[in-house]
């Protein structure tokens, strides 16, 4: 008896096919991945590719907003699962180098996009501002709390903690650029920010 092949949902199609665009951009590039290459991967047709998606600008805004959804459930959830130690957990995942695609390295491509395309130059700007927005709140929480220092700047600390992750990007991408000094950042970071480190 032969089994049949179950056919996914248009929603689970785009959904696999997002997938699969994030993790080819994380590694490769908004110029360098093809959408024949994503579609190859996500084992479909270049039309029913861009039958989900119109363009591969589209599709890459879409691995923008997915990669940023995925973190913020992820950072909301540690908020509420641990309010006073959330903190290092959100750090651990926005700079988790075992995760399938993480933010910071598609911010990275669209950096370069960025001065040629002037709506994916709109939604980074956005998107990094919402993570900024993010964390800001994160910190003023911690400060209610009794967890940050009361006297640390939350605006000021957030854009520190948006620019960690970049930092710790170009050290993945480079081939250990920082060393051990990565783990002193973090580790002095945390001095600076916790009221009981």
């Amino acid at each position: 008896m032969t089994q049949t092949k179950q056919r996914l949902s248009a929603e689970a199609r785009r959904a696999a096919v997002l997938d699969t665009a994030c993790s080819v951009f994380s590694r490769s590039s908004y110029r360098g991945a093809t959408t024949a290459e994503i579609a190859r991967e996500a084992g479909i047709s270049e039309p029913i590719l861009y039958r989900h998606f119109g363009s591969k600008r589209d599709l890459y805004l879409a691995c923008l907003d997915e990669a940023w959804q995925t973190f913020h459930e992820e950072a909301t959830q540690a908020l509420a699962d641990d309010p006073v130690g959330c903190l290092g957990v959100i750090s651990d995942r926005y700079m988790a180098k075992g995760s399938k695609f993480r933010v910071v390295d598609l911010w990275i491509q669209a950096l370069t996009e960025a001065s040629d395309d002037p709506v994916i130059a709109k939604a980074l700007r956005q998107q990094i501002r919402d993570m900024h927005d993010f964390i800001a709140d994160v910190i003023r929480d911690g400060q209610q709390r009794g967890v940050v220092h009361t006297d640390r700047d939350a605006e000021a600390e957030a854009w520190i903690f948006v620019g960690g992750g970049l930092l710790a990007t170009m050290d993945s991408r480079l081939g250990d650029l920082l060393g051990d000094d990565l783990q002193r950042v973090r580790t002095e970071r945390r001095r600076w920010m916790l009221a009981n480190p």
